[in-house]
């Protein structure tokens, strides 16, 4: 009888331990992935800005002159900023389950793409505000995925 209560502890006991390193493991998955979210987030929200502000670069620029060295560095600077923003979208994309997330995150880069398409200067100003605006709601929408 020993034996047995014994030998039935150590089963109990195994089973016990094998549930909490099923557990552990589950926690520290969900916490890396949060983490890598939370990262890949702001990353995203960080690079929409500053391809919204160089959009609104290049736009002022060739506002002066299309053809001046100064709007040939600002159009570049924001082809740079684009493909650095498009890579963290993908990153978004992969990382994200939720379509609601990915929908704000290529609403918030299509809005900030078309900042530099304005023919005035009233056009541009509300592009940009937009843009701003789809770059908060990203945030906004993303962040219970970060909690």
């Amino acid at each position: 009888m020993a034996v047995g209560g014994t030998l039935l502890g150590a089963v109990v006991t195994h089973l016990f331990q094998r549930l909490t390193a099923a557990r552990t493991e589950r926690f520290s998955r969900s916490e890396a992935l949060r983490q890598e979210r939370t990262a890949t987030y702001s990353a995203f929200a960080a690079a929409a800005e500053e391809y919204r502000h160089g959009q609104a670069g290049r736009w002022y620029r060739g506002r002066q002159s299309q053809v001046s060295e100064a709007y040939t560095e600002a159009r570049d600077e924001a082809h740079r900023l684009r493909t650095a923003a498009r890579q963290v979208l993908y990153r978004v994309k992969l990382l994200t389950d939720d379509p609601e997330v990915v929908g704000a995150a290529e609403e918030a880069y299509r809005c900030t793409r078309d900042v530099s398409t304005a023919r005035e200067q009233d056009e541009h100003e509300a592009l940009d505000a937009r843009a701003r605006e789809a770059i908060e709601a990203f945030v906004v929408r993303a962040a219970p995925l970060t909690r």
